[in-house]
This record gives C-alpha cells, sequence and structure tokens, in this order.
C-alpha cells in the first residue's frame, strides 16, 4: 500500500489526499510536519533533502514534490480522466499546475506568512500590501479563465488542475485578508464543494 508522509492538513499533502479519492487510491498516511514528527530527522531528510512534506513511499520508490507525485499517481493508475494522454489537453492541465505551483504561490506567500503564520520576519506592510494585491491579482487571472473556458480550470472536464488551483482558492477564501468579489471563482469554489475528495481534504476549514 502506497504511504504518505505529512499532516493533513499541510496544502501540499491535501493535494496527495485529494488525487488519492479522486483515483480510488487507498494508502498509509504518517503525521510528518510542524506538530508532529521532524522533516529534519535524518530518517526523513534521507527521503527528501528538503526536509518538506509530502513524501511519497511506493514499495523501493521515494517521491517529493506535491506536483510530481500527483502526476504519478495518475501515470501509476492509467487513470487519464484527471491528466489527458493527448497532448495538448495534457499540456494545458500541467501549464495550470505549474502556474499554480510558481507565480500563484509566490503572489501570496509574503501575505500568508505575515497575517497566518505571523512570522516574525515577514512584518513589513509595504510587502504584506503588495502580496495580498498580487494574490488577488492572480485570482482574478484564474477568475477569467474560468468565466472564458469553464466550468473548470483547463476547460469542461475536473483535472489535476483542480485539485492544485482548488486548494489554492481554498486558502484565498479562508486567509485573514481584503479579496475582490471574482463571480467564476465562487462559483467554481461551490462546484468543487461537491466532489467527496474536496469535502474530506480539500475544505476542511484548515488554511
Amino acid at each position: 500500500m502506497l504511504k504518505i508522509l505529512g499532516k493533513a492538513t499541510s496544502i501540499n499533502v491535501r493535494k496527495v489526499l485529494w488525487t488519492c479519492v479522486e483515483l480510488g487510491i487507498e494508502f498509509e498516511r504518517e503525521d510528518w510536519g510542524a506538530g508532529f514528527q521532524s522533516t529534519t530527522q535524518e530518517s526523513f531528510v534521507a527521503l527528501n533533502p528538503n526536509a518538506m512534506v509530502p513524501v511519497l513511499v511506493d514499495g523501493d520508490f521515494v517521491l517529493w514534490e506535491s506536483n510530481a507525485i500527483c502526476r504519478y499517481l495518475c501515470n501509476k493508475t492509467g487513470d487519464t480522466r484527471l491528466l489527458p494522454a493527448e497532448a495538448q489537453a495534457r499540456a494545458r492541465v500541467e501549464q495550470w499546475m505549474d502556474w499554480q505551483a510558481t507565480e500563484l504561490n509566490n503572489a501570496w506567500r509574503y501575505a500568508f506568512m505575515a497575517l497566518v503564520r505571523a512570522s516574525p520576519a515577514h512584518r513589513d506592510p509595504v510587502q504584506i500590501r503588495t502580496s495580498v494585491e498580487a494574490w488577488n491579482r492572480h485570482i482574478g487571472i484564474l477568475d477569467r479563465q474560468l468565466d472564458a473556458g469553464g466550468p473548470y480550470v483547463a476547460g469542461a472536464t475536473f483535472s489535476l488542475a483542480d485539485v492544485v488551483l482548488g486548494l489554492s482558492v481554498n486558502r484565498w477564501m479562508l486567509a485573514p485578508v481584503e479579496r475582490l468579489r471574482y463571480p467564476a471563482v465562487l462559483d467554481y469554489y461551490e462546484r468543487l464543494g461537491e466532489r467527496p475528495g474536496f469535502r474530506r481534504f480539500g475544505c476542511n476549514g484548515q488554511p
């Protein structure tokens, strides 16, 4: 059975857990991360030199980086519902997954660390304001995409792009920031709430 190392409140662990639900994959999970077993332990660093969750253990195979794990699970099962086999359709899904991991994450990081994590290293009010503005601006990009080509991020069908971006929208919705109103994103968020995997792992009351 697959083993997933990481606490269930981690946004990146939740990507993997939700993907497993969508694919019908059974798994075991161990709590690692803040408040649980430390990822700086030698045994964990041997699995992931970045000392971060999640880590997937599949027999002798070890994989880290949440988006890579989600892709692997689709490829392992041969299930093309979440990650299409056709080149252009697959590229569209992966484009939005990569955008989430780079552009969107970089936009919200400072504000999240300041306002949610209360990090002493993130107290500059100018940078907080700039980060909140960038966060809203990037959610606006998602809103336009959904409005023009929805109901899901990559088009008519639910995909891995919706797993990673659905959790990002969940974080934006729960964060103590002033949010601009984006109707397509709000409709999308309600639509995701109909999925069992999202109800179980996506919108669990944790930012």
